[in-house]
């Protein structure tokens, strides 16, 4: 099959989108825990018991990557006692079919680990 200019330029464009998408997602815990806020907000220490095996240094760091990329937001209640808590964004939301699909293609393809 032969690309036409447009055609050629469409894949080009989309090679760029998936670049950026998994320039952000394919870091380790990123999408694991956009997946664990698709039931609703949770707070750090929440969210470090749902992901075992995640630093709290990396934690807050991926929490920050993501807030800054719009897929989640920091609410603070300033208490007493404070408390921060994180929830998906509508663009977070938006994500979640694609994490669910990805996530049905690898317990039907992908050996377990």
């Amino acid at each position: 099959m032969r690309l036409t200019p447009s055609s050629s330029a469409e894949c080009v464009r989309s090679d760029a989108a998936l670049t950026r998408a998994f320039a952000l997602l394919g870091k380790r815990w990123n999408a694991v825990m956009l997946g664990s806020l698709r039931t609703g907000p949770a707070g750090f220490r929440e969210l470090s018991r749902a992901i075992p095996g995640v630093s709290d240094s990396v934690l807050s760091d991926r929490l920050c990557e993501l807030a800054a990329a719009g897929l989640i937001t920091r609410t603070v209640d300033e208490g007493p006692p404070v408390t921060v808590s994180y929830a998906l964004t509508p663009n977070g939301q938006a994500l979640m079919p694609a994490l669910e699909q990805i996530s049905h293609w690898a317990q039907e393809h992908l050996p377990p680990s």
